[in-house]
């Protein structure tokens, strides 16, 4: 795999051997590093209307819709009539994460969920299909008769933007298509919380036994929260799932408000690490906040400005490499926060997904630390059971580049990989 940032040489994997096998697009868990998604499967369209439009439809102007399959149907086939639609996307909250991930580490990731098994030219499952990574092993995908999910963002002149959702049948997802063996051997396993609202529907199952999985075969379970209004709706569930299975947690500064009942990030994380390993929050303007354990005996000091807000010199130590904090003798919690790469881009051009492409940062550096403790096992990286390969200084800043990346162009996925990034003095603590 591509390693994140310039490593000396007795870091990298040994990429000049040859290989005896011919390259394999199908994940083979005994061979490949890999981490694994769980998905609602969805493509989202963006088309622009007028308000008659949505007066016409029923459709409340600035929230989302959730509207039956039929009603949407008539909606799209009027709009690809009036030649409306100005885009098709891929969407998916941990669609985007995965296949964000197999473009930043350039290897493979599992995609489960539901898709179309016959696939029509146009259909949502076609775009969806266009728009992923070939990296992105979608064998395991169980086939279902009708169409996939389908989210239509309805701009109205003034630039509301109103929302759409037909769920088709992104939510037939059964336990049995949940592939123990491939979750076992994964890097990490992530899934964000919106099927804990899709009540009664076989997803909800599916997610529970791939999280059991994750949980038997120690492997660390990601979780993103999706939106504000989802956590206030089903903040119990969502507590006790963290409480249960969760290793890292990714929101951004609302959901962490409706979390936790801080408004300040540092609060909330503080809070949050009382029932979880690592915690990432995006903060728009503010960047982004990377939070988590270490154990005090391998704690370092950062030399970067030391700052000071809710909690004094936060960032002390986030030269320290994250923990998970079962590991730790004694657990400290270690703080990192970033303001956004160049001051943030002079033209924001699409906020969707720039959260997740920070956490596809964070399981690219989670999968290289794997990675090479599978190959250099011996190695002075490795002498403590750590969650990342890097700091959480270094981290925070992978993250905020691939933000950035997402800020500046239209779709939620990164259509390359990034420049290899610098890396500072601190990598002077970790080179042995």
């Amino acid at each position: 795999m591509k390693f994140p940032g310039l490593r000396k040489i007795k870091h990298y994997f040994p990429v000049s051997q040859p290989k005896p096998q011919l390259p394999s697009f199908e994940v083979r868990p005994e061979l490949d590093t890999y981490i694994v998604g769980l998905d609602q499967t969805i493509v989202d369209v963006v088309a622009s209307v007028s308000d008659d439009f949505l007066q016409r439809y029923d459709i409340q102007k600035g929230l989302s819709n959730l509207v039956e399959h039929a009603k949407a149907n008539v909606i799209y086939q009027e709009l690809v009539a009036k030649q409306a639609i100005s885009d098709h996307f891929a969407g998916g909250t941990i669609g985007n994460t995965i296949h964000n991930y197999s473009v930043l580490a350039d290897d493979k990731s599992v995609l489960l969920g539901v898709m179309s098994a016959n696939i029509a030219l146009g259909s949502p499952a076609y775009h969806y299909v266009c728009h992923t990574s070939s990296k992105v092993d979608m064998n395991h995908l169980q086939g279902v008769a009708g169409d996939i999910g389908r989210g239509i963002t309805m701009i109205t002149p003034d630039g509301e933007r109103t929302f759409v959702i037909d769920p088709s049948d992104m939510d037939q997802l059964e336990p049995d298509y949940i592939p123990t063996d491939i979750i076992a051997a994964a890097s990490a396993f992530v899934v964000s919380a919106y099927p804990l609202r899709a009540s009664g529907q076989p997803i909800q199952q599916a997610m529970h036994k791939a999280l059991e999985d994750a949980k038997a075969h120690q492997v660390p379970v990601v979780m993103s929260l999706g939106t504000r209004h989802l956590v206030e709706e089903n903040r119990e569930q969502i507590i006790s799932t963290i409480k249960n299975y969760v290793n890292v947690l990714a929101m951004n500064e609302l959901e962490a408000e409706a979390l936790t009942g801080f408004s300040d990030p540092l609060k909330a994380a503080e809070a949050i690490l009382d029932h979880t390993d690592m915690v990432l929050i995006t903060a728009g303007p503010e960047g982004l906040y990377l939070c988590g354990h270490t154990d005090d005996s391998v704690k370092r000091e950062s030399s970067n400005p030391i700052k000071s807000a809710s909690l004094a010199d936060f960032n002390l130590y986030e030269f320290s490499r994250p923990m998970l904090r079962q590991y730790c003798q004694q657990p400290l919690k270690v703080y990192s926060h970033i303001d956004p790469y160049l001051g943030g881009p002079e033209r924001i051009k699409n906020t969707n997904g720039a959260g997740d492409g920070a956490l596809s940062a964070i399981l690219h550096d989670m999968a290289a630390n794997h990675f090479h403790k599978q190959v250099q096992p011996l190695s002075g990286k490795h002498e403590m059971p750590y969650l990342a390969y890097s700091s959480f200084a270094q981290i925070c800043k992978y993250a905020n580049r691939v933000s950035y990346e997402i800020l500046v162009q239209n779709a939620p996925r990164l259509s390359k990989g990034l420049p290899e990034r610098e890396d500072s003095l601190e990598e002077a603590y970790w080179e042995r």
